[in-house]
Formats: structure tokens, sequence, C-alpha cells
């Protein structure tokens, strides 16, 4: 398994980028949000998940960790491959994603290439599955570090869905505790996973 890439990047087109590391040039299939980072010409690295199959091996490349961990959460539920999960983060930041997963809308997702209402609800449906032994305290309150944390709603909502980033409450409720709870879910999850690098 190749965990990241880099290297000069030397080509770039819709879909995929070219990234030369040690004279070899790697064909990494990227998202339109992670292209919108990169600069042609410019050292890159590229966190990547390769997926083989019977008759390709394919590279997948993102600028964040966030990226890749939603990535590989998106193409464990049946009927999402890595085209699909690739149109829907194109489309939909992991934040949005996360949310939308946290709070049952599935609509949202449907606005992503090639993802109908079926499927968007599976999507829904696996991930909140996949978070449901995720524990806090009751509905309204956060454990953190053995102190209680009372919220408004918004932080158990952020934690929650950056759970399904695969962050810890552990990870994330200290930074979450100082921020202000009237401050929106996304906004919240923006703030905390940019003070975790």
């Amino acid at each position: 398994m190749i965990y990241s890439v880099k290297g000069t990047l030397i080509h770039i087109e819709s879909g995929f980028a070219v990234v030369e590391c040690g004279g070899i040039g790697y064909k990494v299939n990227t998202t339109l949000t992670t292209q919108k980072e990169l600069k042609l010409n410019s050292t890159v690295m590229l966190y990547t998940y390769m997926n083989v199959r019977e008759d390709a091996v394919e590279l997948f490349g993102f600028y964040t960790k966030g990226e890749l961990s939603t990535f590989k959460l998106l193409i464990s539920v049946s009927g999402v491959g890595p085209k699909v999960a690739l149109a829907i983060l194109s489309e939909l930041s992991s934040e949005t994603i996360a949310l939308s997963v946290s709070s049952g809308d599935y609509k949202t997702l449907t606005r992503a290439s090639g993802v109908g209402p079926k499927l968007a609800q599976r999507i829904v449906l696996e991930l909140k599955d996949k978070i449901k032994g995720f524990a806090t305290a009751s509905d309204d309150m956060v454990v953190s570090k053995g102190s209680v944390i009372a919220d408004t709603g918004n932080i158990s909502k952020a934690v929650g869905a950056l759970a399904v980033l695969g962050y810890s409450a552990a990870d994330v409720t200290p930074i979450l505790s100082k921020l202000d709870p009237t401050l929106s879910v996304e906004q919240l999850i923006g703030l905390t996973l940019k003070q975790m690098g």
C-alpha cells in the first residue's frame, strides 16, 4: 500500500494529477477540492489510497487526511465505488458530508454526479451505523477527559460529524469546549479541523 506521494506536480487534468517522484510519474485520481490546492511545477504531497482490481491498479490522492478518511468511509458503503466517492468529494466538503450523515440529510448527497436518492439514503444509513458506537454521556452532554461539557446541541452534532471523519471524542471535545457553542455546526467543525492541523 502506498501511504503518500511527494514530488513535483508535472501535469494536471480534470479528475487526475501526475506527481513525479524519483523520475517516475504517478497518475493520481483526485477530487476538485484537492486540485484547487495544487500548483503546477511545485512540490506537492498527497495522501493516497491504492485500489487494486482484477483489471486495474489505481491510485487516489487527497490533499488532507480528513478527505482521505472520508473517501475510505464512502467506499465502504455497498454500491459506492472510488469514482462515485470522488464525485461526492468533488461536490461536497468532508465537513458537509459528515454533517449530512450525522443529521440524516441524504438530499445534500444527491448533488453529486451519479448519486441518486436511493444511494444517498444507503450512504447515510450505513455510515450512521459505523458511528453508532460513538458514545456521548447523553444527548446534551459531552464527556471530555473526566469533565462533562454541557452544550446547546451544535457541539454534540459537531462531535458526531467529526466521528464520521475518524476523530475520537477525546481528541475533539477539548477544542470544541473552547469554541462559542452558538456557532453553526459547520463552523465548529471547520475551526476544530484547523486547530487539529
